[in-house]
């Protein structure tokens, strides 16, 4: 009895992550559907609160109490910037969907590639987030999440090239 139980919650979890991945946007049918559901993304200073060196200077250059104040600040920016990043994910495997019922089979490859990539990066922010809310009860603990800002710049590179080959004439690059 006990293992169908395991089995059973253990699909219904799965089932829930997969819905959760995919994430709630609405379908994506032009570059202004684009537009409204994107949400903005400062990456210089998303890289820079994700910087370890600028973690370590805030550490040396501040007394304990001080460093942890800022730090908490920091890391609720964080959380503010990946939840943009997850977001935006879920936007743009819904482009990528769309993208593979094209006839055209360079829109359909870089709609598949673009979904993969998406529904990578957001797992990796559940992960991420998970993460921040632990160092925002301990601030001292190092855990990575620098490399998302790159992941997200190679995710949206993707989305640029979609959105091109998708929109030639609509200037989807000023979008992202």
């Amino acid at each position: 009895m006990s293992t169908i139980f395991i089995i059973l919650f253990v699909l219904l979890a799965a089932l829930f992550l997969m819905r959760q991945a995919k994430g709630r946007a609405s379908a994506i049918k032009s570059a202004e559907d684009l537009r409204t559901q994107l949400r903005a993304v400062d990456i210089d200073a998303f890289r820079n609160l994700t910087d370890r060196a600028e973690e370590e200077f805030l550490q040396s250059h501040l007394n304990r109490s001080e460093y942890r104040k800022i730090q908490r600040q920091r890391l609720r920016a964080v959380l503010a910037y990946v939840s943009c990043v997850a977001n935006n994910t879920a936007v743009l495997i819904r482009m990528g969907e769309a993208a593979r019922t094209s006839t055209d089979p360079s829109v359909v490859e870089a709609g598949t590639k673009l979904v993969n990539h998406a529904l990578q990066l957001r797992l990796r922010t559940f992960q991420v987030k998970a993460n921040l809310y632990v160092r925002l009860i301990h601030p001292g603990l190092r855990t990575p999440s620098g490399e998302l800002v790159g992941q997200y710049e190679q995710m949206t590179r993707q989305g640029v090239l979609l959105g091109r080959l998708q929109y030639p004439a609509r200037g989807v690059s000023s979008v992202f």
